[in-house]
């Protein structure tokens, strides 16, 4: 597993780890965050991590060492949507055109559409 120490700033993160270890290893590969911030939390999972953790708190301005890296409710149920709307939107690697897609195409011209240009 992959974890960031606390309070990480983002530029120290190197969340392209997580793609080198899940090259490296046949297993599935997942995310510690301890830092502030959602963001890396729902990158980890659109560059390959199977799984995630972050402590949760009721309030982040409660006294202990975890607090300000903690996740209050809200926070968590957000995290939770976007990670899967990224989940969804990152597909199957396969290249479609959807029905939604059509209307927007038929629009479009093909470049054999195009009057042939005149050199000068």
């Amino acid at each position: 597993m992959l974890k960031f120490h606390f309070h990480q700033k983002q530029d120290k993160l190197n969340l392209r780890m997580i793609q080198t270890l899940a090259n490296e290893f046949d297993c599935p590969i997942g995310c510690s965050g301890h830092e502030t911030g959602l963001t890396p939390t729902v990158a980890s999972v659109a560059l390959g991590a199977s799984f995630v953790e972050r402590h949760i708190t009721l309030d982040r301005a409660m006294w202990g060492s975890d607090q300000s890296a903690s996740v209050e409710p809200v926070g968590l149920r957000r995290l939770v949507k976007d990670i899967r709307l990224i989940d969804r939107g990152l597909g199957d690697g396969v290249k479609k055109v959807y029905d939604s897609e059509s209307v927007s195409r038929s629009r479009l011209r093909r470049v054999s559409d195009l009057p042939p240009s005149s050199s000068n």
